[in-house]
């Protein structure tokens, strides 16, 4: 009905509830949940509480459209990974050429070094919270994600992850604490709000970028083909890859109420997540900033361990060379080393004094948003491709979300540019 698959037949495993069924799914837990819930990282936590700060409730509304189009990428992904059994990168080099690849896989590395700076700057600034100076927190917290990558095996690794994605529960209890409207906040998600300006539609491209980021796609086909998911479990993944994405939001909207029902009410402005922290404590209290803080940094840890992680997965893929965690320095060398660099230049970053940290965390989630369209083109090609898919290709509902998705981030982020080109034009013009 969905995607041109017969679901019946893949979705009978979950209709026998024994424990041979339980024991599957839990080993086949984690790509669908880890891929969704680290992209609530310092990048997502900070462009989530600058949302309800500056716009309180007003992009509540973008959440569920946002839910249903991350549940289809995110399931599409994980379904070429399970029929294909290759990586996003191999498909698109085997598909399209290496010309296209490696200009794919440049754009695609720029923007995750963003991203992964913008991971160790949301450690430095967490900690710095609790006193710590990030001159000593980073240098470890670099060493600490190198060694548990390069010496850790792909079940350690998952693990230390699912446990990872527990601590998001401070989001919840964050917001819980700052007693906000329920009323006004199911109005707000179910009514669509618009401001014709740069700021409110570069702060959608951000939501959104930051929220269905392109190193998602990548790193979701890695992980269940790094798993060897096959199409014969995909019933157990797919229920992994919803509940995720459904998880992943939740956490997202509980931060955005947070700072919108504390920071925007009292109409404080801040810059980063960590701002966002320690204005809550007055506003709040003092047990809930340091929940929000403590949650910033585990997010940003756990983050930077994934990015640096799915970019050196998707080069390597793109580029034909070995990759994965479960080989070793010399099995993998240019994984490993692409692993290795790219924690040392994040880290590096942030050690840099009057490093512009704020615009890095948050362009970078933005500029995640403009590049999604271009990844989102070259997955529908690959998964309505019946030779690689077979009966798994996608069907006209998945497409038409996928598609309108697509559509919707270029329209966006044409408007946004524009309107920052010429200020108060896009304003002027809709008015009238």
């Amino acid at each position: 009905m969905f995607t041109g698959i017969n679901f019946s037949r893949l979705m009978r495993p979950l209709t026998k509830v024994n424990l041979r069924n339980i024991m599957l799914f839990l080993a086949i837990l984690g790509p669908g949940i880890i891929t969704a819930n680290v992209d609530n990282d310092a990048g997502g936590i900070t462009t989530y509480s600058l949302a309800g700060a500056q716009y309180g409730y007003g992009l509540m509304w973008l959440m569920i459209p946002t839910t249903v189009a991350l549940v289809v990428i995110q399931e599409m992904c994980a379904r070429m990974g399970a029929v294909t059994g290759k990586g996003l990168s191999d498909l698109i080099r085997e598909t399209f050429g290496v010309k296209v690849t490696f200009y794919v896989m440049i754009a695609l590395f720029l923007t995750n070094m963003g991203n992964s700076i913008s991971e160790f700057a949301g450690i430095a600034a967490s900690l710095e919270i609790f006193g710590l100076s990030r001159y000593v927190t980073v240098p470890v917290a670099s060493v600490l994600v190198w060694l548990l990558i390069v010496k850790g095996s792909m079940k350690v690794v998952e693990k230390i992850f699912l446990v990872a994605c527990m601590v998001y529960v401070a989001y919840p209890i964050a917001a819980i604490m700052a007693h906000p409207p329920w009323h006004e906040i199911v109005r707000a998600s179910l009514v669509p709000q618009f401001k014709p300006d740069s700021g409110y539609l570069m702060m959608m491209v951000g939501v959104v970028g930051t929220t269905i980021a392109p190193w998602m796609q990548f790193y979701q086909q890695s992980a269940v083909v790094e798993k060897r998911i096959t199409a014969d479990q995909y019933a157990f993944t797919r229920l992994d890859v919803i509940f995720g994405c459904i998880l992943a939001i939740v956490v997202a909207g509980f931060i955005v109420v947070a700072c919108a029902a504390s920071i925007h009410l009292q109409g404080l402005k801040i810059e980063t997540a960590a701002d966002a922290a320690m204005a809550l404590k007055p506003l709040v209290g003092r047990h809930a900033a340091a929940l929000f803080a403590f949650g910033l940094c585990n997010a940003s840890l756990f983050a930077a361990c994934i990015l640096p992680l799915s970019t050196a997965f998707y080069i390597c893929e793109g580029m034909g060379w070995e990759s994965g965690v479960d080989n070793d320095f010399r099995k993998a060398p240019q994984f490993y080393w692409l692993f290795t660099a790219i924690i040392v230049l994040s880290a590096a970053t942030i050690l840099i004094p009057n490093a512009p940290l704020i615009a890095i965390m948050y362009i970078s989630q933005v500029v995640n948003g403009a590049v999604l369209p271009f990844v989102l083109v070259f997955m529908l090609k690959l998964i309505n491709d019946r030779r690689l898919m077979g009966t798994y290709v996608n069907g006209p509902v998945f497409n038409i979300i996928a598609w309108v998705t697509v559509i919707i981030m270029i329209v966006l982020t044409l408007l946004m540019t524009f309107d920052m080109m010429v200020p108060g034009v896009l304003e002027r013009l809709i008015l009238r």
